[in-house]
Parts: C-alpha cells; sequence; structure tokens
C-alpha cells in the first residue's frame, strides 16, 4: 500500500441511479481523508439481486467481472453495507468451489471496505470544518451492521460534525422492511415493518434521519413522505462531506 492509496469507489447500482450525490460526497470525504480516489468506468452491480434471487450462476458471473475489475486497486470503497459485504463476505463462499478465483475473492474481500468504517478505522478520519446546526437520527442497516459491524464508526464520524446533535432511534437496529427483493415480493409486510419504522422516527424528534445504505434511506424516505412527515433522509456520508445542506432524498427536482 503506497502512503496516497488508490482507492477505487465502488458506485453501486441505487447510488448511480438515483442519488448520485452519495457518490459525489463519498469522493469527498476520501479525498478529504488523503486518499486518491478512482471510479472504474466499467463497474456494473455487485450481484446481490440475483445471488438474494437464488441465480447463483449469474451472482457467480458478476462476482468474476468485479474481482478482475478491483483487484488492482489499494482498496475497494462502498457506500453501501449491503454491496460491500456481498463483496467482502459472499464473493468467497460463492467462489469456494473455484481453485482460480477463490483466493482472488478472499484477496478483494479483505481491502474492501464500507465507507463509514473505512473513514473511520482505516484512515482514523474526521471531518474537519463541517457544521450542520441541527438533529439527527441513526438507522442501523442490516447487512452493514450484522455482515460488517458496522455500528459505533458512523456515530463517532458524525459527533465531528460541529451543531450536529444525535438523538437515540428506539429500535436503531430493527430492520427497516426493504430488504433488497424483499419489499417486491413481500409489499404489505414489508410496508408494515417500515410503518413501524417510521413511527420510531417521527418519535425520535430529529430533523434528520441517517443511514448508511440507500436502500433502507429510500424506503423510510418514501414512507416518511407518504405520511407527510417531515423529517429529511440523507446518507451520513453526505453530511460528512459537507453536503447536509442540500436536497435530501426524493427532494431532488
Amino acid at each position: 500500500m503506497t502512503t496516497t492509496p488508490r482507492v477505487a469507489l465502488f458506485v453501486t447500482c441505487l447510488v448511480d441511479l438515483i442519488r448520485p450525490r452519495i457518490g459525489f460526497a463519498s469522493i469527498a470525504a476520501m479525498e478529504a481523508a488523503g486518499c486518491e480516489v478512482v471510479v472504474p468506468e466499467a463497474q456494473t452491480c455487485c450481484g446481490q439481486p440475483a445471488l438474494n434471487s437464488g441465480d447463483r450462476k449469474t451472482a457467480e458471473d458478476f462476482a468474476r467481472r468485479n474481482i478482475a475489475l478491483l483487484e488492482g486497486y489499494d482498496q475497494v470503497v462502498v457506500p453501501s453495507g449491503s454491496c460491500a459485504a456481498t463483496i467482502r463476505v459472499h464473493y468467497p463462499e460463492i467462489l469456494e468451489h473455484d481453485a482460480t478465483w477463490f483466493p482472488r475473492a478472499q484477496a478483494l474481500a479483505a481491502k474492501t471496505f464500507e465507507i463509514l468504517a473505512y473513514l473511520d478505522e482505516v484512515r482514523g478520519w474526521k471531518p474537519a470544518g463541517v457544521a450542520l446546526p441541527t438533529t439527527a437520527t441513526y438507522h442501523d442497516s442490516c447487512s452493514g451492521l450484522r455482515e460488517l459491524g458496522i455500528k459505533r464508526q458512523p456515530r463517532r464520524l458524525l459527533a465531528a460534525i460541529d451543531g450536529l446533535e444525535l438523538k437515540p432511534l428506539a429500535g436503531a437496529e430493527t430492520c427497516c422492511g426493504f430488504g433488497g427483493t424483499f419489499c417486491v415480493k413481500y409489499p404489505a409486510i414489508s410496508n408494515a415493518i417500515v410503518g413501524e419504522k417510521t413511527a420510531a422516527i417521527n418519535a425520535a424528534g430529529a430533523a434528520l434521519l441517517l443511514a448508511g445504505d440507500l436502500g433502507c434511506l429510500m424506503n423510510m424516505a418514501g414512507k416518511l413522505h407518504r405520511d407527510g412527515s417531515p423529517v429529511r433522509a440523507f446518507h451520513a456520508v453526505e453530511l460528512l462531506a459537507g453536503m447536509g445542506d442540500g436536497p435530501a432524498i426524493g427532494e431532488e427536482a
């Protein structure tokens, strides 16, 4: 590893198509943390939807493609716990039978990180000169929490933002009901789960809802909007990059 790591940003499908601001915020934060950031143009889906749907062959194809694309970088950083976990946890699992690709999957997994964990644990970075006088509450997304152990890292980073007060969220570790393809297959159950989650968010009394996964944020922001709640949703890295005064999720023109 060089003193200035050459880091690939794996943007994710949702960020690319729905909320590119998260990608730009990720670049800004990583550059502030001393990284040379590259966005490989040939990147595509991590393969998680195929894997979750039981299409192992397609998931393996995505894994091999992404390993070949990303293995030449010092590190790979992902603004999503679920996509990062797919690379870190599941690529070695699904390629365990392949003597050629299994060690390459292990090597990539070892240097792939979710962005909030990367900024906090790997780079030891804190946002400097970033101020946002408001209140926020934080939802722990399932994949980031349960597969990658992401809990304290985002809270340590957010504590360095001047004027930002973090309010506790009851059931912060409880699923929001998104679950990738789960919300498509079981919409009524998903809506019931997110209803309980947004009730807790409103009860927290914060102006902003923060998390580290856009899928979860879209699900919760959509429910909050449909119910007429004033709570606005952002990916945590947007605030860390000084972009918390821009449009929230769902507010873009």
